[in-house]
């Protein structure tokens, strides 16, 4: 049985809109996984009060058969063979490549290795802007519809910068 995923996808060195589409790449070719939609790319400033270079970010939309714990373990598999070190540096600084689990299914999972609804993505207009932008009509287990959400971080600076990118190739 699939069910409905959403992935973040950050990052703020190097080439980051190649980075997200090799990492779009090595989604699609996760076991009984498909990807649905793929927002356009926004820039925002970095979070954490440690200076560095903006941020961009999109928000992908897949259809998995995968558990959210082995989903993770992909992700974070991608990420690693994409330059990204978790155990270094500080917790919001630069990184080449960051993909997280936003949402998965209705379901709500509190463990010590995976938050979902992602902790704090209520409060980050480069996650509510993408994500609205390929599934405007989303309600959010826990925080209710996205759109009375998006009203409350109007005010943050972020600038949409391309389209989305393009479709990868699903294996057959």
């Amino acid at each position: 049985m699939t069910v409905r995923a959403f992935i973040g996808l950050g990052g703020n060195q190097g080439d980051v809109p190649a980075r997200f589409r090799s990492a779009l790449e090595a989604i699609a070719m996760l076991p009984k996984t498909r990807i649905a939609a793929v927002s356009g790319l926004y820039s925002s400033p970095a979070w954490g009060g440690m200076l560095q270079d903006d941020y961009t970010n999109a928000v992908i939309e897949v259809d998995t058969a995968l558990a959210p714990e082995a989903l993770l373990d992909a992700l974070l598999a991608i990420e690693q063979a994409h330059g990204r070190d978790r155990s270094a540096g500080p917790r919001w600084g630069p990184r080449p490549l960051d993909c997280d689990i936003l949402l998965y299914a209705d379901t709500v999972i509190d463990g010590g290795r995976l938050q979902v609804p992602h902790p704090r993505m209520a409060e980050r207009a480069f996650v509510l802007l993408p994500l609205a932008e390929i599934a405007p009509d989303l309600c959010i287990p826990g925080l209710g519809a996205l759109k009375p959400l998006l009203e409350r971080i109007s005010e943050q600076p972020i600038r949409r910068i391309a389209e989305g990118l393009p479709h990868v190739h699903q294996p057959c």
